[in-house]
């Protein structure tokens, strides 16, 4: 039985980039530090958006747009 992640397309594009890339040797802690940095930096943005465009800003109404 051949390997899906070999065999097909899709998925050998995200194979070969993401799980058979090469990495240097280099790579310390701080690296993985900075990605995980990095990815609640975009999370934060992504979300504080979100909340931008449903908020309202009556006093009534303010707490239930955002909950």
């Amino acid at each position: 039985m051949t390997n899906i992640r070999k065999t097909h397309p899709l998925m050998k594009i995200i194979n070969s980039s993401f799980i058979d890339l090469p990495t240097p040797s280099n790579i310390s802690s701080w690296w993985n530090f900075g990605s995980l940095l990095g990815i609640c930096l975009v999370i934060q943005i992504l979300t504080g958006l979100f909340l931008a465009m449903h908020y309202t800003s009556d006093t009534v109404t303010a707490f239930s747009s955002v909950t």
